[in-house]
């Protein structure tokens, strides 16, 4: 046989194994597609409406009311066999009590509910248990805690994300849960608003690029058809869409943006994470331009499911249909919530509490021929389909052996690995940092001895005041110092301390004036502020300064003459402009989780080189919150004869700050060409030295300008980064790609647009120009 004949002949195989493959694979989705279709002809409309509802676990536990539950927790059978028996409800979330459970209770009360579910029920449908596990497996005790996104982000890590995603997935299915409403890609782009902290910053690329990682990290390698399999779990994308942009910066509250906007800035990480292959995803809790996005049909099927062809299942956030009636008055009553809502394209609604409000109004209304069944059947073939990728129908059931690495020690590794890497250095005047180890540091600040702060919200309960209740195996960042130095060489005051009331707290002077003096007799001050848990509506502020007590806490410090440290510990960035100049070295911690107190001590002595990056603009003053991406006419110049020169562009720290304790040199940035045509892609090199005398970690940050379009630019844009490792002197070449996507925006058509016209690249101090014609 000759050579052109054996491949041609090898050619022939190749192609008829292909195509074997395509028809098993066609074949294989044919008989799920099927066995779905077959399931939705059986049911009748009430079986079909429980499908589409969720309650919270409260509901179904032995309590006096459904709204908590008695401890030691356990289900009430009754209530069980009436929520899944007679309403047929398809899914339960959330924990009872608002209280993180131990793996095994976490395993008895779903394999109840399961063994009701699918042999008492009559078409024994499975449920599907969802929880918010947005970093770590939030509502189980013992589970491995990360940074909170935000601090995800400042690592801009892309393994690192993913790795956390991973164990996070791996834990909560260790929990005997498989549906998971993370990752947050709503844009972080106000650091008004309470929610910031969750997600990935206020860069649209950032946010994109991150979000897909964590998809991949939740749901695995999917199977041929979709399936994800043992070690994973179903990713649930939040809040579609333009959640965090309301006008007030306050949660729940409306936003106001043009349709060219919300593509331009808010739906690149949902449209990347849809096309991944997320399974599930949650609507906005607000309202875009005065319409409750739980109402929108434009967004929810005309966009979501229509445009970006979303074959998921679509579920509401927390009490949001009844909303449209109680809150948002779009509705006259529950009744007419219900139709507006699924009309609108909700497939499942968190009812939390009231479901039979929910099952008995919904069947009504199909029944009346205000819903249609078809959209009844399209929602119901969406939840089967998701259990069905989940693996509920051919096993309902875990078995907690098959997890033996919950909590493993590689896990908490991961976890320190990111919390390390996201510190971000923003300050460090003449050397003070890093601290040397024999002197005497005074350590104050209502952040210094909290786990609570360390974790921020969603940790153990909503807003994380049930942290110190399962975390005291953790350091705190004074215990982590002292273990750093020995505690004799540290002393250490609160100065200003945290009261709490219920979930909430305020502030108080904690013997402030000791605390000042004891500081004068240190070599070195470390003061931890910030804020304490909180997130959404509890977490709404009207003053973004940093709190009064705070500020006169720093700023008596530094009039003591000692070198102060602030570690900033908060989830949004809290204005400091009243006190930044007087200090010479500033830690931006973010939320760190439970390894975030051993992290920082390392950070501050040395043991590890900081290499976090700051996620989004540092606001210097509380009404000047603009993102590094901003347009040209928010830089007033002098020159252009304008008179408050203090309104100007002016951040405290720009987006992608973040200091080493090494240095960096950046040189020889290469185009490929310097004119291209529109549709072409382009080639960027540019070599990155460490010019300093200790290894350490660079995130090396492509920029790019559109200088003339027919929509204003932005001054600039990110389009690239990479985090590299570089030892003492050692240089490295590192190229970017830069696709006709990233040059183009979104059009006056809605459409993405790359005009013909110049460009600029920039990467760190290096610029270079090119063409498009």
């Amino acid at each position: 046989m000759n050579l052109q004949s054996f491949n041609i002949k090898a050619t022939a195989q190749a192609l008829a194994l292909g195509m074997l493959c395509l028809s098993q694979t066609a074949f294989a989705q044919n008989a799920q597609d099927a066995q779905i279709e077959k399931l939705i002809s059986q049911m009748t409309l009430q079986e079909k409406v429980g499908q589409m509802a969720q309650i919270t676990l409260d509901v179904i536990g032995k309590g006096k009311d459904r709204y908590s539950s008695f401890e030691p927790l356990a289900l009430d059978t009754a209530e069980l066999n009436k929520a899944i028996l007679k309403y047929h409800v398809g899914s339960v979330l959330n924990t009872a009590n608002n209280r993180a459970r131990t793996p095994q209770v976490w395993h008895e009360l779903i394999n109840q509910m399961q063994a009701v579910a699918t042999k008492k029920a009559r078409l024994k449908i499975p449920i599907i248990y969802g929880i918010d596990a947005i970093h770590g497996t939030t509502y189980t005790a013992g589970a491995t805690f990360f940074p909170q996104q935000i601090g995800q982000a400042a690592t801009f890590n892309r393994n690192l994300v993913r790795e956390g995603a991973e164990i996070a997935a791996y834990e909560t299915r260790a929990s005997g849960i498989r549906w998971n409403f993370s990752p947050v890609l709503d844009l972080g782009a106000d650091p008004r608003f309470s929610r910031q902290w969750e997600g990935y910053g206020e860069d649209p690329y950032l946010g994109t690029a991150l979000g897909l990682e964590a998809v991949k990290g939740y749901q695995g390698q999917l199977g041929q058809n979709g399936e994800i399999d043992a070690k994973h779990v179903a990713a649930c994308l939040k809040h579609f869409l333009a959640y965090s942009a309301p006008a007030s910066g306050k949660d729940r509250t409306p936003a106001y943006m043009s349709e060219q906007m919300l593509r331009e800035y808010h739906l690149p990480a949902f449209k990347a994470a849809i096309e991944a292959g997320a399974a599930t995803i949650m609507i906005n809790s607000g309202l875009i331009n005065n319409i409750p996005t739980h109402a929108n049909y434009q967004i929810l099927t005309k966009l979501l499911k229509e445009e970006l062809n979303f074959k998921g299942l679509v579920v509401s956030d927390w009490g949001d249909i009844e909303n449209l009636y109680r809150r948002d008055h779009i509705a006259a009553n529950d009744k007419e919530a219900i139709m507006l809502a699924v009309n609108a394209g909700i497939d499942m609604s968190m009812i939390a509490y009231q479901y039979e409000v929910f099952c008995d109004n919904l069947v009504a209304l199909v029944k009346e021929g205000k819903v249609k069944q078809e959209r009844i059947d399209d929602a119901v073939r969406r939840v089967l389909r998701t259990k069905q990728q989940l693996g509920l129908f051919k096993n309902a059931v875990e078995k907690q052996k098959d997890y033996p690495k919950f909590a493993d020690k590689t896990f908490q590794q991961a976890a320190y690995n990111t919390a390390a890497e996201s510190i971000t250095l923003l300050k460090n005047q003449n050397g003070v940092l890093p601290l040397a180890k024999n002197k005497k540091v005074f350590v104050t600040g209502p952040n210094a001895n909290s786990m609570r702060t360390l974790n921020g919200g969603w940790s153990y309960s909503w807003q994380g005041e049930k942290v110190e209740d399962f975390a005291g195996q953790y350091n705190t960042i004074l215990e982590a110092i002292q273990n750093e130095v020995g505690k004799a060489n540290v002393q250490y005051a609160a100065g200003v301390s945290y009261k709490m009331t219920g979930s909430y707290y305020e502030e108080f002077a904690d013997k402030l004036e000791e605390a000042v003096a004891q500081a004068a007799q240190s070599d070195v001050i470390v003061v931890c502020v910030g804020e304490n848990s909180y997130t959404e509506k509890p977490g709404d502020l009207n003053d973004l300064y940093l709190s009064d007590l705070q500020t006169t806490l720093v700023q008596r410090l530094a009039a003591t003459g000692k070198p102060v440290v602030v570690v900033l510990n908060e989830g949004r960035p809290r204005v400091i402009s009243r006190f930044e100049q007087s200090v010479p070295a500033i830690v931006q911690a973010y939320l760190p989780g439970n390894f975030g107190g051993d992290a920082i001590a390392d950070i501050l002595f040395g043991d590890v080189n900081p290499s976090g990056k700051l996620p989004y603009n540092y606001p210097r003053y509380p009404n000047s919150v603009s993102t590094y991406y901003h347009k040209p006419s928010e830089e007033q110049k002098k020159a252009e004869g304008m008179y408050n020169y203090e309104a100007d562009y002016n951040p405290q720290y720009e987006f992608g700050t973040g200091l080493s304790y090494t240095t960096f040199k950046y040189s020889n940035l290469q185009l490929s060409k310097n004119k291209l045509k529109v549709g072409e892609s382009l080639s960027v090199s540019v070599d990155v030295t460490n010019t300093g005398t200790r290894e350490g970690k660079e995130t090396v940050l492509l920029y790019l300008s559109d200088k003339v379009a027919s929509i204003t630019p932005d001054v600039k844009r990110l389009k690239g980064f990479d985090k590299i490792s570089l030892k003492p002197n050692e240089t490295r070449k590192l190229t970017f790609t830069l696709s006709p996507a990233e040059m183009a925006f979104i059009g006056l058509d809605l459409k993405p647009t790359v005009e013909a016209g110049d460009f600029e690249v920039q990467v760190a101090d290096q610029k270079a120009v090119f063409v498009c014609e």
